[in-house]
């Protein structure tokens, strides 16, 4: 990473921390990364410069974890995942059962904060709307 990309990677940074701090309080990590909570769903967001005049957003939402592995919930979490403007969704089996997330990157080079925080608390809301729904479905509900 040159000296250039570094530098317009962490305005960017800045710029999505201060669109956040509108309705989160964030968490500035030791490289530079975001993380917060929207509800329950935990998120990170990082910014990296693929070419000149191309810096990206990548925003993870951890929808749910643990839940059970269960083929009807994962058939319904694919569902899901076709029908979200905003992000993809991913289902990861563990040990423990399934992990859901949702990850949305973006070119956000040159975006004013106003929109940029509404298009962040677009993915942020569907990745909790989808978690209320997921859990509803294996009656955890919480």
């Amino acid at each position: 990473m040159t000296d250039q990309d570094a530098k317009v990677t962490a305005e960017l940074l800045t710029a999505a921390r201060e669109a956040l701090e509108m309705f989160h309080e964030v968490h500035v990590d030791d490289d530079g990364a975001l993380s917060f909570r929207h509800a329950e769903v935990p998120c990170a967001v990082q910014a990296m410069r693929l070419a000149e005049g191309l810096t990206v957003l990548s925003l993870t939402c951890v929808v749910a974890w643990d839940l059970p592995d269960d083929r009807n919930l994962a058939v319904s979490a694919a569902e899901r995942a076709g029908q979200g403007l905003f992000g993809t969704l991913g289902v990861v089996r563990t040990e423990r059962g399934m992990d859901v997330t949702l990850r949305y990157a973006f070119p956000a080079e040159g975006l004013k904060p106003e929109p940029l925080s509404t298009l962040l608390m677009l993915v942020v809301s569907t990745a909790s709307q989808l978690r209320n729904e997921l859990l509803a479905e294996t009656g955890d509900g919480a």
